[in-house]
């Protein structure tokens, strides 16, 4: 069964999210010690931190260390505390927790609740602080998306996972694109992505092949038919439906999209392990 970081990954579950790239993900804990109290994760699920291959991790602490900076720069204190705890969810996570003194980094301390509103503005505020961008899909965070994901694709991504040569979630995206034909270039501003970063494509039954096929590597029929009923609305309900590869690897980020009617680019997005 997926962790609940997993099922935020796949955008099962909401989030007050401040950051993300292609592998990693930074959003509010709803349940602080303090205000701008921040989970760091790599989309990957992997339980123990330490079992994260050796680059993984350093890439994790480098992200991490983006978003640190952009904590202390929209939430004032002395100093930003780190804590791996790695008990509390079965998926491998990063505490950044604002300091004025060393008790605010003590987890015996009753959590406290900061409502809503007051959530949405520290998101948007340690977002626009993440220094190169925070790589979020919407305008701004806690602000509402200009884009709109169709009501079937959250269902239809639910629990499935590209298998590579590692298990990667899809989740459900969509993106205010410009009209016209969509260059690689402007895809990369679309998802958010660095601009000059290599991108393929690929049609998406190929894409699928091995996920759709009764004999592929899921090995399991019934399965196979959910990767199936997606790859028909996308290809049904969705117009230049392409899936585009983007960066050098050894993981390379996935998004299989097309056009709605009123233009919206949207489809699923997910990672592929490559070695």
């Amino acid at each position: 069964m997926p962790s609940i970081f997993s099922r935020i990954v796949s955008g099962e579950l909401p989030a007050h999210k401040v950051a993300e790239d292609g592998r990693h993900l930074a959003f509010l804990d709803i349940t602080p010690l303090v205000e701008g109290h921040t989970l760091v994760i790599p989309k990957r699920e992997v339980d123990y931190i330490f079992d994260l291959p050796t680059d993984e991790l350093a890439a994790l602490h480098a992200f991490s260390q983006r978003v640190a900076k952009a904590v202390q720069a929209a939430v004032p204190c002395k100093r930003i505390g780190v804590a791996v705890i790695g008990l509390e969810v079965p998926h491998a996570h990063i505490h950044l927790i604002p300091m004025q003194k060393v008790a605010d980094l003590n987890f015996a301390n009753p959590k406290i609740k900061v409502a809503e509103a007051r959530m949405r503005e520290l998101a948007a505020a340690i977002a626009a602080n993440v220094e190169g961008g925070s790589g979020l899909s919407a305008a701004k965070a806690g602000e509402k998306s200009t884009a709109t994901v169709p009501p079937p694709l959250p269902d239809l991504v639910k629990g499935l996972f590209f298998l590579s040569e590692s298990d990667a979630p899809l989740e459900a995206v969509a993106y205010a694109a410009p009209g016209g034909e969509l260059s690689h270039a402007a895809l990369l501003k679309a998802v958010g992505e660095p601009a000059g970063l290599p991108v393929e494509t690929r049609e998406l039954t190929q894409f699928l092949r091995n996920h759709t096929a009764d004999d592929g590597v899921l090995e399991d029929p019934a399965m196979a038919n959910r990767y199936k009923a997606l790859q028909l609305f996308m290809k049904q309900e969705l117009s230049e439906t392409k899936v585009y590869r983007v960066g050098p690897g050894p993981q390379v980020r996935a998004y299989a999209l097309g056009r709605t009617a009123d233009g919206t680019l949207a489809g699923f997005k997910t990672v592929l392990t490559e070695t």
